[in-house]
């Protein structure tokens, strides 16, 4: 029930976001990508010209998560936002 109504919201947000750009579309499906929870410690910064998304991350433990989820969260990004990712490039914080 709960993944239905999940991939009702990623759909219907995919449909929503295709007029606009697509790093403002990645950027709009970040939280629904890796749940709200987890998006709250990373920041998505900008999409490159070889479609590589640059994401600042808050500490090290954080790091090894979103690490350990780098395919998984760029093929559900991509398919969310409609956006073909060339992949997810993370940095800590300065």
């Amino acid at each position: 029930m709960m993944q239905g109504m999940r991939d009702l919201l990623r759909g219907s947000l995919g449909r929503s976001l295709r007029e606009l750009p697509d790093e403002d579309r990645l950027m709009a499906a970040w939280p629904v990508a890796c749940g709200s929870a987890l998006a709250g410690h990373a920041q998505v910064m900008y999409l490159d010209a070889e479609n590589w998304l640059h994401v600042r991350v808050e500490g090290a433990q954080w790091m090894q998560q979103f690490v350990s989820m780098r395919t998984a969260l760029a093929n559900d990004l991509g398919r969310i936002a409609g956006v073909k990712l060339g992949g997810i490039h993370f940095k800590g914080r300065d």
